[in-house]
């Protein structure tokens, strides 16, 4: 019974599942947000990911990206890709 609590609990002070930006990702919407030239809408999380490490990793080069994504682990990367392909917004 107290399992079951704990997870009501848990869900209703998670507002149902809304899912918070994980750090980082609002930062994403400065220049991939709506009405930009740069959108990520259609991208799955897969495709950002992989777009992500290989900013890191230098393989795609640009001018902002490689540095903006250079502290961010694999996890932390895979949560940003996630959360913008859900289509949430961080506005």
């Amino acid at each position: 019974m107290r399992r079951v609590l704990l997870i009501v609990l848990s869900v209703s002070a998670s507002g149902l599942g809304a899912q918070e930006a994980p750090p980082g990702a609002t930062t994403c919407s400065g220049c991939h947000g709506a009405g930009s030239d740069l959108t990520l809408d259609g991208l799955t999380a897969r495709d950002i990911a992989a777009a992500m490490t290989a900013f890191r990793d230098g393989s795609r080069p640009a001018t902002l990206m490689p540095r903006l994504v250079a502290g961010f682990s694999e996890e932390e990367i895979s949560a940003i890709a996630a959360w913008i392909a859900a289509g949430e917004d961080a506005e």
